[in-house]
């Protein structure tokens, strides 16, 4: 938590104000008793009115500047917390987007939505809470106590017996609680990371008439984090009652005192009453104080829990390369093995073949064999653990992230539209893309008649995830989108698979004549969208089985044989 402090630098001076302005209310709020004792001891005992009345409209005067410090400090307090978290979120967020794959997968998705949203809501409210009655709080409590001691020394013992005690109540619920929060913040991820799949796999569910079973699956986890919410609910809600049982019993013992030294004459009837006053005030911040700890609590166990998605290391190392040595070959693997962060085995092992430049690329091979493994060490989205990738003759270790990327296209298995509007996710690739070359991609895409069967053609809007769109569409989108960017390589990871037969081959002859000399990878389970492939490479279990052209694999490929016999 601590190391998050730097993103407060800019707003040192709001939070040196705020809290000052704080102050400076609480200075104003331990005069009042005073004003009443002597309302009390003068002005009723006298019966002097005139003077009630100018203490009274002291008192008002009193309240209304402590309302002015009060909300310029609530000002002060509010512009630090939100423009802190402000950072944080921009940095964390950009500390995400560096993050390989490798980490993404081991982080998960719903951990890394927790603690963008709720985990940095929570810093923001201890962030506000703190600057507002860290400083407040004490200073009213200790200060009551000096005041007490001010008006009678033998009285305000009282004060020094019962601060102790309940500063020990305080901070011992507050430790036994931090822990419990960290576990809170944990079942939550839970939740979330089982809603988030309900939701995103609801059709799948319903299909499979599992609604009871998932229903019962987030129940479990719901009550986990409502049990372990509960308990530490219940640790943190003894302070209350704790702290006004405490409080209660010195008011009496004060009250006690207080009569007996009125009696004797030593102490008047207004400093008891200011006794008392001082007694309340310390028993409203210290329960302002056990509240803005309980705050605190969850905002550090958040923080830490921030801090550590942000010392999360990538293990990608950006290189210095911005470009090629002008090979002849556009990619080249050399004896490249691939093992998953979380595997204890390889999913690629020697994968050794190079590719010309304009030449097309067929991937092949059943479920799981390591295709779409394979084009990710292309854009290095995954690092080869053994061997090389090379692009353009040089490593692509040596590139700098945004000039490899920039040389490549890709089109992912799942087909992403972005809201906004179709021209917005035309010019992803390329924004300065003219509306003449974002239709050539479209038509290149075989999408031009999907836009203009719209209205508003490129304007018209793109809802979340593109759901306004069929799976054939977005997947048409999706490759225009790519083809806007005009790569030097372009990744069709089965992007393809919801087109039909005739729209695929239509697409597939558009490339053919369109592209020129990008050099294509077509990653598919079928073996009619690869038939054309300058060189077809045949995927089994993470090892390649055969390289050649279509006909040369029918003969000498058993694995490329039986797909294509399965499907011809």
């Amino acid at each position: 938590m601590k190391k998050l402090l730097r993103y407060m630098k800019s707003y040192i001076k709001e939070c040196i104000f705020g809290p000052l302005f704080k102050l400076f209310e609480a200075a104003l709020e331990l005069i009042v008793p005073l004003v009443i004792a002597a309302v009390i001891d003068t002005g009723i005992a006298g019966g002097d009115k005139a003077y009630v009345t100018k203490m009274c409209l002291l008192l008002a005067l009193l309240g209304v500047v402590g309302l002015i410090f009060s909300v310029t400090a609530q000002y002060f307090a509010a512009k630090a917390s939100v423009g802190f978290v402000k950072k944080i979120r921009h940095a964390l967020f950009a500390h995400i987007q560096k993050l390989s794959y490798s980490e993404i997968d081991t982080l998960g998705t719903s951990t890394m939505i927790t603690r963008m949203t709720s985990d940095i809501n929570q810093i923001q409210n201890g962030t506000n809470l703190t600057l507002r009655l860290f400083l407040r709080s004490p200073f009213v409590v200790f200060g009551a106590m000096i005041m007490a001691f001010i008006i009678d020394f033998n009285a305000a013992l009282v004060f020094a017996a019962a601060i102790p005690v309940l500063s020990v109540v305080v901070f011992g619920i507050m430790l036994v609680c931090i822990p419990l929060y960290k576990k809170v913040q944990k079942s939550l991820d839970a939740v979330l990371l089982k809603t988030r799949e309900n939701l995103s796999g609801v059709r799948v569910i319903r299909a499979f008439c599992q609604e009871r079973d998932e229903a019962e699956d987030f129940a479990k986890k719901n009550d986990s984090l409502t049990a372990v919410s509960e308990y530490v609910g219940k640790i943190s809600a003894l302070m209350n009652p704790l702290t006004y049982v405490i409080i209660n019993m010195a008011i009496v013992v004060l009250i006690h005192v207080g009569a007996l030294r009125v009696y004797e004459g030593i102490i008047t009837q207004g400093a008891v009453v200011a006794l008392y006053n001082y007694m309340s005030q310390i028993l409203v911040e210290l329960i302002k104080l056990a509240n803005l700890i309980i705050n605190i609590t969850k905002a550090v166990a958040c923080g830490n829990r921030v801090q550590e998605m942000l010392e999360e290391e990538n293990s990608l190392t950006e290189g210095t390369r911005e470009k090629g040595t002008g090979s002849e070959y556009a990619v080249e693997f050399s004896h490249a093995y691939l093992r998953y962060k979380s595997s204890s085995e390889y999913a690629l092992e020697d994968i050794d073949f190079k590719v010309k430049k304009g030449q097309t690329v067929g991937i092949i091979g059943g479920t799981g064999s390591g295709k779409t493994s394979l084009v990710n060490m292309i854009s290095r989205f995954y690092d080869c653990e053994k061997g090389s990738v090379a692009v353009d003759g040089a490593d692509v270790k040596e590139y700098t992230f945004g000039a490899l990327r920039g040389k490549i296209g890709i089109v992912p298995q799942r087909a992403v539209l972005f809201s906004g509007t179709i021209r917005d996710n035309m010019l992803w690739g390329n924004s300065d893309a003219s509306d003449s070359e974002i239709y050539d991609a479209l038509a290149t895409a075989q999408a031009r008649d999907v836009v203009d069967s719209k209205d508003g053609g490129l304007d018209y809007a793109v809802e979340q995830g593109g759901k306004n769109f069929s799976g054939g569409q977005r997947q048409r989108l999706t490759i225009a989108r790519a083809l806007v960017k005009k790569p030097e390589i372009l990744i069709l990871d089965d992007s393809a698979s919801a087109l039909d037969f005739a729209t695929d081959a239509a697409l597939r002859k558009a490339m053919r004549e369109n592209l020129g000399d990008t050099t294509v990878f077509i990653v598919s389970q079928r073996t009619s969208s690869i038939a054309h492939a300058d060189i077809i490479v045949v995927l089994d279990d993470g090892r390649i089985e055969g390289i050649g052209t279509h006909d040369e694999l029918l003969k000498g490929c058993e694995v490329y044989s039986e797909i294509y016999n399965s499907q011809f």
